[in-house]
């Protein structure tokens, strides 16, 4: 069944299916009134020679250039052509097809001012497979991300290049494979397709989503360290999470207990210190604090995605166009800033306990480097060094890119979001992250196994790390002695990235949102 757009409710989840699933969409009836609506009352607009930034005007330091009649038709194409000024390689396909959807959404509300064949066919694309060439560099996050979008605009005008099942064609042949017109452009539909923050809003919707699954993977892994250090479960007590009231850290304390569940850990049968250190009693508050900024993000994220982020703006009802600055990324860019130094601040956690795993000064009588053979064998010892090195790079790309701004177009465009350098950075942060949690779990499946196979005290495991150490021992093997390591690190990078341990951990458990 097709998800209907609206301009309302578009969720984060309906970008996931639209983007990496191919769910279809369709235009709901009322929004295809309101664009012809909108276009009707332009073109009465155009034809009274009413001035309009961006349909009868120049862009940017142009504004005040009126064009003539003559000039208003080819300006939409000299538009495109010159913002199609990206540079890199091609965007992942699914970074573009959310930026698509996210762009139709604005269309429907009917304040664009385009007529519905440019609509339709970004429609017929998404539906049809048809996926432009968009380079991965270029824009500044306000005005739109106007060089990407101006990439996907050029498939209105059959240029450009774009993907379709499976290969890489010249625009006109992609379209004309996929049985799509092109419905070229006439006054305002350039501008039209490409003014908004569609890219950083569809790279911040998937990342949210991805973000979300991660920290839950990062609740598993605190699971299995604590139960392989024999960690005090007391600081997960929701009385503790409840008395100072985020509903983050209640939420990521109750979902750690959830997996340790069931274990003599948990039912209190394991000696205990009377207080552990700072990385093994409070990730709750830490992982908390992270879902409590992603639940804002996703807030304001799915504001942006149902908002009309254009420039003008017209009102059919009231015969009035507003020119603005709907466009500017920022009120994105700051939140998924956020996100992105949130994963890196868990990321630290994450290692922390691992460090923990490896020092025998401080894993509750873990061999060093979680082997038997120390000396001889080095075991997980270089693990943390790539774990290490992982960190430092997402610390480096943690500084916020909101406050980076560079004046361009003569100073007419002298405060600029940066959101696009946000989303990039972000996609880098949280590949790291994949690979440092996997090292995290990889350590924690070695402890256990050393507990069960050399520890005086047998003790059992909570049912969700049971499931969560079955799924890490099918794709990697106790380290009995040493071998390379890099096929173990990749392969946990891969597990992680894939959800598989999330998703079994919950099957058996529940949920842990």
């Amino acid at each position: 069944m097709a998800i209907i757009i609206s301009g309302q409710g578009l969720t984060i989840e309906k970008v996931v299916d639209v983007a990496r699933n191919g769910a279809k969409i369709e235009l709901h009836p009322d929004s295809i009134t309101k664009i012809n609506s909108c276009r009707a009352m332009l073109e009465r607009k155009i034809d009274a020679h009413e001035i309009m930034y961006g349909v009868n005007t120049g862009i940017g330091e142009f504004s005040e250039v009126v064009l003539t009649d003559d000039q208003v038709q080819d300006f939409q194409k000299y538009l495109i052509y010159n913002h199609a000024a990206g540079i890199g390689e091609a965007l992942p396909l699914e970074i573009v097809r959310a930026a698509m959807l996210g762009r139709i959404n604005v269309h429907a509300h009917g304040n664009s001012g385009c007529r519905l064949e440019i609509t339709q066919t970004y429609v017929d694309m998404l539906n049809k497979g048809v996926v432009p060439f968009v380079c991965n560099k270029g824009s500044v996050g306000a005005c739109g991300d106007l060089a990407p979008m101006s990439q996907i605009a050029l498939l209105l005008m059959g240029e450009g290049q774009a993907f379709y099942e499976g290969e890489l064609y010249e625009g006109n042949i992609a379209m004309e494979k996929a049985g799509i017109p092109i419905p070229g452009l006439m006054a305002r539909d350039g501008l039209a397709a490409i003014n908004g923050s569609n890219v950083l809003t569809g790279m911040g919707a998937l990342m949210i989503y991805d973000v979300n699954r991660w920290l839950k993977q990062a609740e598993i892994a605190c699971a299995l360290s604590l139960e392989a250090l024999k960690a005090n479960l007391k600081p997960y007590n929701s009385r503790i999470l409840e008395a100072r009231g985020f509903p983050g850290g209640i939420r990521s304390a109750k979902a750690i207990r959830t997996v340790n569940a069931g274990g003599d850990l948990a039912e209190g049968r394991i000696k205990v210190k009377v207080q552990d250190a700072y990385s093994m009693r409070s990730t709750p508050q830490v992982i908390g604090a992270a879902h409590d900024a992603v639940k804002w993000a996703r807030e304001q994220v799915e504001i942006e995605l149902n908002g009309v982020g254009d420039n003008p703006i017209f009102f059919p009802e009231e015969n009035l166009a507003l020119s603005g600055a709907n466009f500017q990324g920022s009120p994105i860019a700051v939140p998924m800033d956020m996100v992105g130094y949130c994963i890196t601040m868990v990321s630290v956690l994450s290692e922390r306990r691992m460090n923990r795993l490896n020092n025998p000064a401080l894993s509750v009588g873990l061999p060093p480097f979680l082997t038997k053979g120390a000396g001889m064998f080095s075991g997980l010892m270089l693990s943390q060094y790539t774990a290490d090195m992982q960190i430092v790079e997402q610390r480096i790309l943690s500084a916020p890119a909101c406050i980076q701004s560079i004046p361009a177009a003569a100073d007419q465009e002298d405060f600029v979001s940066m959101g696009y350098n946000t989303a990039l950075k972000n996609l880098q942060i949280l590949d790291n992250a994949y690979g440092i949690l996997g090292i995290e779990l990889f350590a924690a499946a070695q402890a256990l196994d050393l507990r069960v196979k050399f520890d005086e005290q047998k003790y059992e495991f909570g049912k969700g790390t049971k499931v969560a150490h079955a799924v890490i021992r099918k794709h990697v093997d106790y380290l009995d002695i040493d071998r390379p390591l890099y096929n173990d690190h990749n392969k946990m990078k891969a597990l992680v990235k894939s959800g598989e341990i999330l998703e079994e951990v919950e099957k058996a458990i529940g949920s842990l949102e």
